[in-house]
């Protein structure tokens, strides 16, 4: 009976002792993807719509600062356009809000085509891929979408005309697991609104 329970002793102590090291051990989890620190982008501090350098955007019709405000229109009084600046939408790079040059004339035709219609307002949706955590591609589709504003309104259209809002993850254009699908996701979409 002692050799037993000496055998019991000895083998419960062990199973205590792996189970206590595998617990115990720090693992680095496999197959997540690693995001840098965001980056700034041309979004002043905490998103305060102000450009690089800390410098406020100026009303276009006003001459005033006031630019770094939510456009106070509502949504639902106009009919979107989905179709109308869907050839102009911007492509981000992986982590960023910075409005890459290759995309510029893109911009500056959305900027025209606001200029030419003093009716019409603009909803800009600012959109990631999937890496990343909810919080942190909502917060990421919000700076892309406001650096899409600022660049409008150094172009000089009036950022009181346009609203932004981000989506984050959650409206892909391709549902791919890929580079290639990812690339596409990671975009600002411009809406042209018109009223009812």
């Amino acid at each position: 009976m002692k050799t037993k329970l000496s055998r019991f002793a000895k083998v419960s102590l062990l199973a205590l002792v792996i189970t206590g090291t595998a617990v115990g051990c720090k693992k680095s989890p496999t197959g997540v993807t690693t995001l840098p620190k965001p980056s700034p982008g041309l979004v002043g501090p905490e998103g305060q719509g102000g450009l690089a350098g800390g410098e406020k955007i100026k009303s276009a019709d006003e001459n005033k600062f006031g630019g770094g405000e939510t456009a106070t229109w509502n949504p639902g009084d106009f009919n979107a356009d989905r179709a109308a600046l869907a050839a102009y939408t911007v492509h981000f790079d992986f982590d960023s809000s910075v409005v890459k040059s290759s995309e510029k004339a893109n911009v500056d035709a959305v900027a025209s085509a606001l200029k030419s219609d003093a009716a019409a307002k603009l909803l800009i949706e600012g959109h990631c891929d999937e890496r990343g955590t909810e919080e942190y591609n909502r917060a990421l589709g919000e700076r892309r979408a406001l650096a899409l504003r600022e660049s409008l309104a150094t172009m000089g259209a009036d950022p009181m005309r346009i609203r932004t809002e981000s989506f984050g993850e959650d409206k892909p254009v391709d549902p791919g697991h890929d580079e290639s699908a990812w690339r596409k996701n990671r975009r600002g979409e411009f809406i042209l609104m018109h009223p009812k």
